[in-house]
């Protein structure tokens, strides 16, 4: 964390521990509803959006809207959370960052407590809709462009920041094939730890993950009360 009353050129929200444990969360969220609801993942939308143009292709109608569902809920994420992000500054109690957080537990524990029964698409929704508001939200931790929900963009910049690094020795390169390479590696450690709780604690797992956010939330929300409260209206990088 950021030292107390010292500027500094990143927000507490853009540290490398912020990015770390969100999409160790992440991994836990595509862990638990491939397993228990529905063998599907909820974290990015590009498998929906290849399903819904198959389903217009062979003239499956109502496949295609169904899958219409999740993508919307992902695109309503990112609507919501752009509109909200730039309402609560005006309040300067708490960053939108922050506040996202604790919006992201509140579901996570209704989540818990849907019964097995319950239609698998309420949890896949519900997950689609925060993961695509902690995407647009989280944009850059310390200045590398990075997401909390999925690995595949980690990947690639590991292959490429590794080529470069080897070739030219720079350290900018090796400081982010390190970040991207933590990512896959916390996003991998989530769904190891998720798929263990779900096979101990079934359909409560989830709310192991809120334990994950409620971690940053706190730590968030104690920065943004005192060493960054005059800092409240800085827009992160990326945005």
């Amino acid at each position: 964390m950021q030292d107390r009353g010292v500027e500094k050129e990143y927000l507490e929200c853009e540290q490398r521990w912020v990015y770390f444990l969100l999409i160790t969360a992440a991994g836990w969220f595509g862990a638990y509803t491939f397993i228990l609801r529905g063998g599907v993942f909820c974290n990015a939308q590009t498998a929906n959006v290849v399903l819904f143009a198959i389903a217009l292709g062979q003239q499956r109608w109502t496949d295609a809207l169904y899958l219409l569902i999740p993508i919307g809920a992902y695109f309503l994420g990112a609507f919501v959370s752009e509109l909200l992000g730039k309402t609560v500054k005006r309040f300067r109690l708490l960053r939108w960052d922050t506040i996202l957080i604790g919006i992201e537990i509140l579901v996570i524990i209704a989540l818990g407590f849907l019964p097995k029964n319950a239609p698998d698409q309420i949890c896949q929704v519900a997950l689609n809709f925060i993961c695509s508001m902690q995407f647009n939200t989280f944009r850059q931790v310390k200045g590398i462009p990075a997401a909390t929900t999925f690995v595949t963009n980690h990947i690639r910049q590991v292959g490429s920041h590794l080529a470069k690094y080897l070739r030219h020795r720079e350290s900018e390169s090796a400081t982010r094939l390190f970040t991207h390479g933590l990512l896959i590696l916390f996003f991998a450690l989530g769904a190891v730890i998720g798929a263990v709780c779900c096979t101990l604690f079934g359909y409560h797992s989830i709310w192991g993950s809120a334990i994950i956010l409620l971690v940053i939330f706190i730590l968030l929300a104690i920065a943004d009360r005192s060493y960054e409260k005059e800092l409240l209206s800085r827009v992160p990088h990326g945005h």
